[in-house]
């Protein structure tokens, strides 16, 4: 659909501006939540749908949704990601049936056998970024191949950190899914724009527009 043409009056137009002003709306309403936040706290407000700070399973189906993951996906991610975090972000708290996940208390999350990217309180770490580039980039310098995603996952492990593997293949293994390119490479910028979550804004946006123009 071109906006530039058509009258003022057309139907279509008009839910085509008005899908844009809620865009703009949500997009001011999600930059005031995320105030102040971390990179690893912005990474998963993504998920926070009401804005609440709190992120139950319901709202990371439909954040895994909006990212184009089936519906079973999406469920289970749901389901298992909540079951896995809720407690963790919730320290003191007694345990709640909904499985919330507390955005402000995702550092506790942070799991052993990755690449460091996130320190301790969840910030952004540049050079611990630029070293996934450095060591394991090595058919092209900005992009990872999966088998150089899977080398730097076995040269990150830490001896008896289970639990630190199995989280850090699956999240990566979900990274090359969604966002490899024709030739299977992640590249550089979208990693960088996955630690902060702006990559999940720009995938969504761009899928909502698709579908106003169908």
């Amino acid at each position: 659909m071109n906006p530039f043409s058509g009258s003022s009056n057309n139907k279509g137009d008009e839910n085509s501006r008005s899908s844009q002003r809620k865009g703009r709306k949500s997009d001011k309403k999600q930059s005031d939540k995320e105030e102040g936040y971390t990179a690893l706290e912005k990474h998963v407000a993504f998920f926070d749908r009401n804005g609440d700070g709190i992120i139950y399973p319901w709202e990371t189906y439909q954040g895994f949704r909006a990212l184009g993951i089936g519906r079973l996906g999406s469920a289970l991610s749901g389901l298992f990601i909540n079951m896995g975090l809720s407690q963790i972000t919730r320290p003191g708290k007694i345990f709640s049936p909904l499985f919330p996940i507390e955005v402000k208390n995702i550092k506790f999350s942070i799991h052993g056998s990755d690449t460091n990217a996130y320190d301790k309180d969840g910030r952004f770490v540049e050079s611990k970024f630029e070293e996934i580039f450095k060591k394991h980039a090595h058919t092209h310098d900005d992009a990872l191949t999966y088998k150089e995603i899977k080398q730097m996952l076995k040269t990150n492990r830490e001896p008896k950190d289970i639990v630190g593997w199995i989280a850090a293949y699956g999240e990566w293994k979900l990274v090359h899914q969604l966002y490899k390119d024709k030739k299977g490479l992640v590249t550089k910028e979208d990693v960088r724009d996955i630690y902060d979550g702006s990559l999940f804004k720009k995938v969504e946006k761009e899928r909502l527009s698709s579908r106003d123009k169908k």
